[in-house]
C-alpha cells in the first residue's frame, strides 16, 4: 500500500501560491456575490478564509494530524501505541476522553500552534533526533458519538482545525450512519489528507477482515473518498502499527499537509457555495426592454406631448405665416407646450445639473398617470426582470426584480426631468419667412388699393375733381391692389395652414423620437444598469467559485 500523498486528490502538491490563489477567489466570490448568497454558507466560508489566514501564522513546520473515531474503536488505545507510552487515558467501561491530547515529535516549539488549537493535554515524545516523525502533532480526540454533548463538540471544534484525519473505526462499527454521513461523506475533497483505520483487526479471522477492508473501501467510494486509503490495525498486537507510524511520517514530509486540508477547505466552500448561482445568465431582452420603454413613455404622458408638439407648431405656422390683420388672434390661445411647463424658455440651461433642475424647475404639468398606465409599467417591469432573471437561484432573481421595479416616485421623477429637458421644437423652416414676406406685400397692397379707393370717395364727395384712375384691363388699379391682395392673403393662408399639418406631423414624429430616446436613457439608468450589475455580479461570482474550485 503505497504512503499518503499530499496533493489535491493525492494528483499533485498544493503550494503556498495555489492556495492563497484559491482562498482569494473565494474572498472575491464572497464580496460579488454579497447578500444573494446563502448567509451560514458564506459565514462558513469566510470561517475558512480566517483559519487560512490564522494557520498560515502558526508554525508551518508542524502537521497536526488526529485521531478521531466513535466510542468502543481504541482509538486512544491505538494513540497509545503509535506514540509508545500510555498518554492518553482508556477506560475500562467507558470512554474517558474529554479534552484532545496532544503528542508533539521534534524539538522545535509547538506551543503557539497548540494555543490556537486550544489543546491543553501535552506531551513531548522522545525519540532520536531525526525521527522521521519529527514536526507531528498528533492529537486524540473525544468521541464524535459521545453521549456528552461537550464532548462531540469539542472532538467538532478541534476537526475544524487539524490538518490530517485518521478516522479510527472498529469492525462493529466501520458502517456506522453517523460516521459516514456526517463527517467522511462531506469531505470528498480530503481524500488526500484522509486515512481510515480498521482498528481491532486482532478479532477478525483473515478472510472476515479482508472482507470488511473491501465493505469500508466500498463505502468510502460511495461516500466521495475514492482515493483515501484504508489500514487495518490493532492497538493490542501492534498489528499495522508500524505502517501507521510510517503514514503518518509520510503525512510529515514535506510539511504540505496544512496547505492541502485548507486547500480542500476553500475547494468545499466554495462547492456549497456554487449551488446559489446559476451555470449561466440569459441578460436583458431587447423586446421586453422595448415593451418596458413604450409602457414607461405612456404613463409619462408622452402622448400628451406629442400632440402638444403638433398642436404648437401649427399654431406658430400660422402665427408666422397666416394673415397679418388676423394673426394676433392666434397670440389669445393659450400655447400648448406653454400649459404643458414645456415651453422652451422655461427650461434652465443644459449644463446645471440634475439637482439645479429640479429645484429651478420644478416638475411638468403633465397629467399624472393612470393606475392602468402604472399597472402596465409593472407588468412590463416584471416581464423584463423574469426575463433577466431566467434560471437564476432564488436570492438573485429577488434582487433583479427588486433591481427592475425601483421607487415609483423616482422613476416618475427622472422621466418627468427627462421630458422637460428634451428639445421639442427645431429651428422655423425657410417657408415660413417667404410666406410672411408675401403676406406683408398683400397686405401692402390692400392697405394701398382701400386707401387709394377711399381717396377717390373723398375726392367725389368734395366735388373735387376727379383724380386720374390708372386700369388693368376692366378693372380699376385701387380694386385690383385690394381684391388682389384680399386673393393672395386668403390663398396663403390656406396653403400654410395645409403645409403647417404636413409639418406639425413630422416634426411631431421627430420630437417623438427624441422623447423616447430620452426614456431609454432613464431606463437604462434607472433599470438596465442596476439589473445588468446583478447580471455582471452573478458571473463574476460563478467565475471565481469556479476558479476557487479548480
Amino acid at each position: 500500500m503505497s504512503p499518503l500523498k499530499f496533493g489535491r486528490g493525492g494528483a499533485s502538491t498544493v503550494t503556498a501560491e495555489s492556495l492563497r490563489a484559491h482562498a482569494d477567489a473565494l474572498d472575491q466570490a464572497l464580496q460579488s456575490g454579497g447578500g444573494d448568497l446563502d448567509p451560514t454558507k458564506a459565514g462558513e466560508a469566510r470561517a475558512v478564509l480566517t483559519k487560512v489566514t490564522e494557520r498560515g501564522r502558526h508554525s508551518a513546520s508542524h502537521t497536526v494530524v488526529a485521531f478521531a473515531g466513535a466510542t468502543g474503536s481504541g482509538k486512544s488505545s491505538l494513540f497509545n501505541a503509535v506514540v509508545g507510552a500510555n498518554i492518553a487515558t482508556i477506560g475500562a467501561r467507558r470512554p474517558t476522553t474529554s479534552t484532545p491530547t496532544a503528542a508533539i515529535w521534534g524539538a522545535e516549539p509547538a506551543g503557539d500552534l497548540l494555543d490556537w488549537l486550544e489543546v491543553g493535554a501535552r506531551h513531548h515524545v522522545a525519540d532520536d533526533a531525526g525521527s522521521p516523525l519529527e514536526g507531528l502533532v498528533l492529537l486524540d480526540l473525544p468521541d464524535f458519538d459521545s453521549r456528552e454533548s461537550a464532548n462531540r463538540a469539542e472532538a467538532e471544534r478541534v476537526l475544524e482545525r487539524v490538518d490530517v484525519f485518521v478516522w479510527v473505526t472498529d469492525p462493529q462499527k466501520y458502517a456506522d450512519a453517523r460516521l459516514h454521513d456526517d463527517y467522511v461523506a462531506a469531505m470528498r475533497h480530503y481524500d488526500a489528507v484522509t486515512l481510515v483505520v480498521l482498528n481491532q483487526a486482532d478479532r477478525l479471522t483473515e478472510s472476515q477482515l479482508a472482507q470488511c477492508l473491501a465493505d469500508l473501501k466500498r463505502l468510502l467510494e460511495r461516500d466521495g473518498l475514492v482515493k483515501a486509503q484504508v489500514l487495518a490495525t490493532s492497538a493490542r498486537t501492534k498489528l499495522g502499527v508500524p505502517e501507521l507510524r510510517a503514514r503518518l511520517a509520510a503525512a510529515v514530509e514535506g510539511a504540505n499537509a496544512a496547505r492541502t486540508r485548507l486547500d480542500a477547505d476553500v475547494r468545499t466552500s466554495a462547492d456549497q457555495l456554487r449551488t446559489d448561482v446559476a451555470d449561466s445568465e440569459v441578460g436583458v431582452s431587447e423586446e421586453t426592454t422595448r415593451a418596458l420603454i413604450d409602457a414607461l413613455g405612456r404613463a409619462a404622458g408622452i402622448p400628451a406631448v406629442v400632440d402638444a408638439v403638433a398642436r404648437d407648431y401649427r399654431r406658430e405656422a400660422i402665427a408666422a405665416t397666416g394673415w397679418p390683420f388676423t394673426r394676433w388672434l392666434v397670440k389669445l390661445r393659450p400655447a400648448p407646450l406653454r400649459r404643458l411647463r414645456l415651453e422652451p424658455g422655461e427650461r434652465p440651461p443644459a449644463e446645471i445639473t440634475d439637482a439645479d433642475i429640479r429645484r429651478s424647475v420644478g416638475r411638468s404639468s403633465l397629467p399624472v398617470a393612470t393606475p392602468a398606465a402604472r399597472a402596465a409599467v409593472d407588468l412590463a417591469a416584471r416581464r423584463l426582470a423574469d426575463t433577466a432573471a431566467a434560471g437564476l437561484p432564488r436570492r438573485w432573481a429577488e434582487t433583479i426584480a427588486a433591481a427592475a421595479l425601483p421607487r415609483q416616485d423616482r422613476l416618475a421623477d427622472d422621466l418627468d426631468q427627462a421630458i422637460m429637458t428634451t428639445p421639442l421644437r427645431g429651428h422655423r423652416p425657410l417657408w415660413w419667412a417667404v410666406f410672411r414676406f408675401l403676406q406683408f406685400l398683400g397686405a401692402l397692397a390692400v392697405v394701398a388699393g382701400l386707401i387709394w379707393l377711399l381717396v377717390i370717395m373723398a375726392f367725389g364727395w368734395l366735388q373735387l375733381p376727379d383724380l386720374p384712375l390708372p386700369h388693368l384691363g376692366p378693372f380699376a388699379l385701387p380694386f385690383v391692389l385690394l381684391a388682389g391682395g384680399l386673393l393672395l392673403g386668403w390663398l396663403l393662408a390656406l396653403l400654410s395652414r395645409w403645409l403647417a399639418g404636413v409639418g406639425a406631423r413630422r416634426h411631431a414624429r421627430r420630437a417623438e423620437r427624441r422623447l423616447h430616446a430620452a426614456i431609454e436613457q432613464v431606463v437604462a439608468a434607472v433599470i438596465l444598469d442596476p439589473v445588468r450589475a446583478v447580471l455582471a455580479r452573478h458571473r463574476a461570482t460563478r467565475e471565481r467559485l469556479d476558479a476557487a474550485r479548480t
